[in-house]
């Protein structure tokens, strides 16, 4: 029996000797893990650091000009497109320019320091000596050119500093600062567009800035193996916009030439394609240059009146009045009334612009001699809501939803009062207010064959990841028939055949317009100015096919009073130059005639009410 228990003994001891190793193997084992495993942290976060976040430990040991280019954005290039070749211009864009900056308190001799910077930026030495006496720092200059960097970094002039930073560029002057707003900085110093395309487009131009997330310790120290995040910056879109760039140079110096020989206080020309609502022209004067807009005296002036300012329209309103006459077939052409010269309405006594009678008149006659009376006649056939349906189907009241923005909605508010005088009014284009580019876009209508169009101006978007986005013609409405569309084109054709719009016509072509001689509100006193109208002609060429539509318009006029001998001439010399441009055939004998002299100022015997 002690023989067999000393026999287990020695196998257990055995088997222990055995077990042994393994155990010491699996407890090293365990051990090295243990070791290992911050080891391995280390080595991953190394290889992050090295690898996968070098790009982020890379900027911020670079200086400030390689931060900016990862987590600044690139703002987008506007475009103009040539009508015949395609190629691109750019109208405002960025580029790279150099800052000349002073730290004075790293200055080593002022005198020395003025001296040196006189000699190579070549400002006056008691400039340079009165910045380094009264800054601590100073922009020397924001565009210097590189012969300077050049010449500064080869002097190595302590307190000096050189950064590159981004500009707006307009390269093409007198196209219109009012469509294109300008750039400046916010209160974060981010760019930002201000007025026109700049603002309106604001998002799509500037992109989006980066950011650089860092993971601190209490104390605000970024810690060596924090954690960090790089978000790169997305550069804006570049947009490509529907102005044709000879056009719009064209209707720029007409525009600004016509309000010098008026003497006017500003004016205003737009012009469209008919048939998709792309604008090809918007000029007005005055205007200002987008890089030089700290200049101006009067901020006013970075409104653009074509989608800003409302106005009375007068006569020019009066073709709408009577397409709804047409369109409801109430009255055709030759359709007839007695005009007794006056009418009375709501205590109201409404005259004719020449305080005539002019007894029985067919409905071009009212339209050719600009007859408020007769418009009056349709209004009451159709009816006050009826008249008004018309007004909004036309578009007024409301924003055309062009890409530009502030933009004015008009006010036709009136045509909801009670009483019969303001939709009486409103039918010769008196007592509601209206924007030239509604104006312009129902005009388009009037000559389509009845389609309102929205207004565009954006023709394509190039986004930075190579997609384009094209803007596609958008009909608004159908206010009119294209029956109607035809029979008030050819009204208004005898109107510049036979009527006020002598001075719009074109020799060889067939133009259809109206003349408006608009009065003034008088927001002070009541009523209206009794020294000052806006004289307006809306039309388009030719009156059968028309190629383009256009208004022009002349705010107070001084050496002329009636749009018959303002916006008129402009309208026809500009029509003239459009149907030349766009190789338009003409469709009877060229004829040239004289132009007619233009009529005397009124006096005070003679002054009466605004006509066409």
């Amino acid at each position: 029996m002690m023989r067999k228990s000393m026999s287990s003994r020695f196998l257990f001891s055995e088997r222990r000797k055995k077990g042994t190793p393994n155990i010491i193997r699996k407890r090293i084992t365990f051990v090295a893990v243990l070791l290992a495993l911050p080891l391995l942290g280390i080595v991953i976060r190394l290889f992050q650091l090295q690898i996968v976040d070098a790009k982020t430990y890379s900027i911020l040991a670079s200086d400030q000009h390689e931060v900016e280019q990862v987590l600044v954005p690139k703002r987008g290039t506007i475009y103009l497109r040539d009508r015949w070749d395609g190629t691109l211009q750019p109208i405002a864009k960025d580029e790279d320019v150099w800052q000349v900056y002073l730290v004075t308190r790293e200055i080593k001799d002022d005198q020395q320091t003025a001296e040196d910077l006189a000699q190579i930026l070549g400002t006056p030495v008691p400039e340079l000596e009165q910045i380094i006496a009264s800054s601590t720092y100073a922009v020397l200059t924001k565009d210097a050119s590189q012969e300077t960097v050049d010449a500064l970094n080869a002097k190595h002039i302590p307190g000096v500093g050189i950064t590159k930073a981004q500009t707006r560029f307009y390269p093409e002057k007198g196209i219109g600062g009012q469509v294109l707003g300008f750039v400046n900085n916010d209160d974060e110093n981010k760019r930002v567009g201000r007025y026109g395309l700049e603002a309106s487009l604001q998002d799509e131009l500037a992109g989006k800035y980066g950011s650089i997330l860092l993971e601190k310790d209490a104390a605000g120290r970024r810690l060596t193996l924090g954690t960090t995040k790089l978000e790169e910056a997305s550069d804006g879109s570049d947009l490509v916009l529907t102005l044709d760039r000879t056009i719009q140079y064209e209707a720029c110096r007409q525009i600004r030439e016509a309000v010098g020989k008026f003497q006017a206080d500003s004016g205003s020309i737009v012009v469209l394609d008919p048939n998709s609502g792309a604008v090809w022209a918007m000029c007005s004067w005055p205007d200002f240059e987008p890089e030089t807009y700290n200049t101006v005296d009067d901020i006013s002036v970075f409104n653009n009146p074509v989608t800003f300012s409302q106005y009375e329209p007068g006569s020019v309103f009066k073709p709408v009045t009577i397409s709804a006459g047409l369109n409801e077939k109430l009255i055709n052409p030759d359709t007839t009334y007695v005009d007794k010269g006056e009418e009375h309405i709501d205590n109201f006594t409404i005259r004719d612009s020449d305080k005539q009678a002019h007894g029985v008149q067919t409905m071009t006659q009212v339209l050719e001699k600009s007859l408020n009376l007769g418009t009056i006649f349709v209004e009451r056939l159709l009816g006050k809501e009826r008249f008004k349906s018309y007004v909004e189907k036309f578009g007024f009241g409301k924003t055309t939803n062009i890409e530009l923005a502030p933009e004015a909605k008009g006010d036709i508010r009136p045509l909801a009062k009670p009483g019969d005088i303001f939709a009486a009014t409103a039918s010769f284009g008196q007592g509601i207010a209206v924007t030239p580019m509604q104006l312009v876009t129902a005009y388009a209508a009037l000559g389509n064959g009845g389609k309102l169009y929205r207004p565009y101006i954006i023709d394509e978007v190039h986004h930075p990841d190579g997609t384009t986005q094209k803007t596609q013609p958008e009909v608004v409405s159908q206010p009119i028939s294209t029956r109607t569309s035809r029979l008030v084109s050819g009204m208004l054709v005898t109107v510049v055949e036979n009527g006020h719009g002598a001075q719009a016509g074109v020799s060889g072509y067939y133009v259809a317009g109206k003349t408006g001689t608009a009065q003034i509100p008088d927001f002070k006193n009541g009523g209206y100015l009794t020294n000052g109208t806006i004289g307006s002609f809306a039309g388009y060429a030719p009156a059968s096919d028309p190629k383009f539509v256009m208004l022009v318009k002349v705010d107070h006029p001084r050496t002329v009073q009636y749009a018959e001998s303002s916006a008129a001439p402009v309208f026809g010399s500009m029509a003239k130059f459009l149907l030349s441009y766009l190789h338009v055939e003409p469709e009877r004998p060229i004829i040239e005639k004289p132009l007619a002299p233009l009529p005397p100022l009124p006096t005070d015997a003679t002054t009466t009410d605004p006509t066409p």
